[in-house]
């Protein structure tokens, strides 16, 4: 009797491997769907955003002062902020949180 008790946990354990093999694959589908997809979404509009910039764009940065666009570099662009035209300050393109092109388009 203990050897039929002993081949019957036995198969029931390799019942619960898969089991537990299925609810990781889940947990990580989820984690995907929930958490890197929207990521990878989001930087994919940021990377697009900072590539269409142009001299003369309206522009929001991180810390929350708009400026205008007076030169673009490869990583890094000139804001200048204010009415004085005294107030040009470099920028890396990261800093750059909203775009807003000259003819009133927001990105």
């Amino acid at each position: 009797m203990g050897i039929l008790l002993a081949e019957g946990a036995a198969a029931g354990g390799e019942g619960m491997g898969a089991i537990m093999i299925i609810e990781i694959i889940l947990i990580i589908g989820v984690f995907y769907f929930l958490m890197i997809r929207p990521q990878k979404k989001e930087q994919k509009k940021m990377t697009a955003m900072l590539s269409a910039l142009e001299i003369g764009d309206y522009v929001l940065t991180s810390s929350g002062m708009y400026g205008v666009i007076i030169d673009i570099t490869d990583d890094t662009v000139i804001v200048e902020f204010g009415n004085n035209k005294n107030c040009r300050i470099p920028m890396r393109k990261a800093a750059i949180a909203e775009v807003e092109k000259a003819d009133g388009e927001t990105k």
